[in-house]
């Protein structure tokens, strides 16, 4: 992988001015568009950047522009450093930096963190917002000296986090999430011996639906019911002579 000059287009007005390369040459050592460096030369691109020597830098050799120059066709390379850095070592990401401006919103995107995503342990609160454990249980207690004040916020509408980042925890969590048991998911099928229980006891289970007959109607002798048919009987007789 070719390496970048440190000031490209400084380091391409310096080539442009001091030396005979052509545009292309110029252009692919500068990770530039050849029209772009033709700017330069034209004084249209780059007014007022002063040239930065990469001779001086180390980034370049007096032989390699000489070598260049006679040859269109040759293409430039970087020096090699005189001083080998050290690879970087990938560094534990931290807590997420929160902006000056944007830390007021903490405590709400918390509550709404909280509210709509109980799932999610605390160090994935930290991670997305860049608070701390003491004020997340805080608000969890509501405990925090500004609780009445509080209201829930989504952190990606306040700029705290990325929906993409938000995603990722959420998932995390649901996969880290022990299974629901029956009884906490709500209602269940009832076992066969309660639901075929009215079946092997015949009409046992059912019951009878049919109006009760009080003891009055239950004494009711049946000769004294057609003595009073016969008596309306003989009355409405009467009445017809």
């Amino acid at each position: 992988m070719s390496q970048t000059p440190l000031m490209p287009k400084a380091t391409a007005v310096w080539l442009v001015e001091n030396t005979s390369l052509t545009f292309d040459q110029i252009a692919e050592f500068c990770h530039l568009h050849p029209l772009e460096v033709k700017g330069i030369a034209d004084g249209e691109v780059a007014q007022g950047i002063k040239g930065a020597d990469p001779i001086t830098s180390g980034q370049l050799t007096r032989d390699e522009i000489d070598r260049a120059g006679r040859d269109p066709n040759y293409r430039l390379k970087m020096a090699p450093p005189k001083v080998k850095l050290p690879e970087m070592k990938s560094v534990k990401r931290g807590p997420r930096y929160t902006p000056v401006s944007r830390r007021h919103d903490r405590p709400n995107a918390i509550l709404w963190l909280i509210r709509n995503h109980p799932e999610l342990k605390d160090a994935q609160i930290i991670r997305l917002v860049g608070t701390t454990k003491t004020t997340i249980q805080q608000i969890r207690e509501r405990t925090h000296w500004n609780s009445a004040s509080l209201q829930p916020m989504d952190p990606v509408t306040l700029g705290l986090c990325s929906q993409i980042d938000l995603d990722f925890e959420v998932q995390r969590a649901a996969k880290d999430r022990p299974a629901v048991e029956a009884a906490e998911s709500g209602q269940t099928l009832l076992p066969a011996e309660v639901s075929t229980a009215a079946e092997r006891h015949g009409d046992e289970g059912f019951r009878d639906m049919s109006p009760r007959r009080t003891n009055e109607e239950e004494k009711i002798d049946v000769d004294s019911v057609f003595a009073k048919l016969k008596q309306l009987k003989r009355t409405e007789e009467d009445e017809d002579v």
